[in-house]
């Protein structure tokens, strides 16, 4: 097998576990948010997720591996990154979930244009189906209906803008940064921004709250060290369309815990997301 081959499938399983964080990570981060400041949620989010980070901080080296030679890289990525979650938790309040992940996705068309203008990667042809499919297959989904444009799908695009700025700069990061390292900044940075508004908005977290906020820090922690992961083996532009999956996954947990409904155009779309995802994974010429 191909080298690029054999790294597009690494890739492809780390995207796995990104996928299965991501979608956890929509329904408790509605459940957390619907009770709690969405401030206070990330801040647990990066307090808790520091401590289920330490023991991998501690397998490559403690602390002091964790030191970086661009710590205004991460500093950029991290703020771009933190506004960019703070949309997303408000929008999941606001629309259905799969109307927010699908205009999510309007993120791989900022993505493949800034990973072509900084950081020198080629659209190819099957790269440019997959896009080109993938959008489709979520513009089918979404079904956007003129003049009827809701505050959360707005603040849902503005997210997605945010998460391609995060994507390109963590891809450019990966070159001189280990996985661990980037996630370490992440929670360290994303901690101190939100330290001030979660005081001023914090209340008590009530008993059965605990678990979504267990799997909130889980999910946002680990996500992103699978998206890293995946970013060392392959492009961006090949990485970000293997996500598309997400739209039709999300739907479908959103019919099964708030029976939000599935029709024949979330299908149809799914199909479509499907088919870009399998040429993508195609031999990159």
């Amino acid at each position: 097998m191909a080298a690029s081959q054999q790294s597009n499938i690494k890739a492809a399983f780390w995207m796995t576990g990104w996928l299965a964080t991501m979608v956890t990570m929509a329904v408790a981060g509605r459940e957390a948010v619907l009770v709690l400041d969405v401030f206070q949620v990330m801040e647990l989010r990066s307090l808790f997720g520091f401590i289920m980070l330490y023991p991998l901080v501690h397998m490559a080296g403690g602390f002091s591996a964790m030191k970086t030679s661009h710590p205004w890289r991460h500093f950029w990525r991290n703020t771009v990154h933190y506004a960019a979650q703070y949309g997303w938790l408000v929008a999941v309040t606001l629309i259905p979930l799969a109307q927010v992940v699908s205009i999510e996705f309007t993120m791989p068309i900022w993505t493949a244009l800034l990973a072509v203008l900084f950081l020198g990667e080629r659209m190819n042809s099957w790269k440019i189906a997959a896009v080109i499919l993938g959008l489709i297959g979520v513009f089918i989904i979404v079904r956007p209906t003129a003049g009827n444009i809701e505050p959360g799908q707005m603040i849902s695009l503005a997210a997605a803008v945010g998460f391609s700025i995060s994507v390109i700069l963590v891809k450019a990061l990966t070159r001189t940064d280990s996985v661990v390292r980037i996630i370490f900044w992440m929670l360290i940075i994303q901690a101190v921004l939100g330290a001030i508004p979660a005081y001023i908005y914090w209340q008590p977290v009530p008993d059965t709250l605990w678990g979504w906020i267990f799997l909130v820090s889980f999910c946002g922690t680990f996500s992103h060290y699978c998206m890293a992961r995946a970013l060392t083996h392959a492009d961006a532009t090949i990485v970000v369309p293997m996500d598309f999956l997400r739209v039709p996954l999300t739907a479908l947990v959103g019919w099964l815990v708030y029976s939000e409904a599935i029709d024949v155009y979330t299908a149809a779309g799914a199909a479509l997301i499907l088919t870009g995802n399998l040429l993508n994974l195609k031999k990159q010429k």
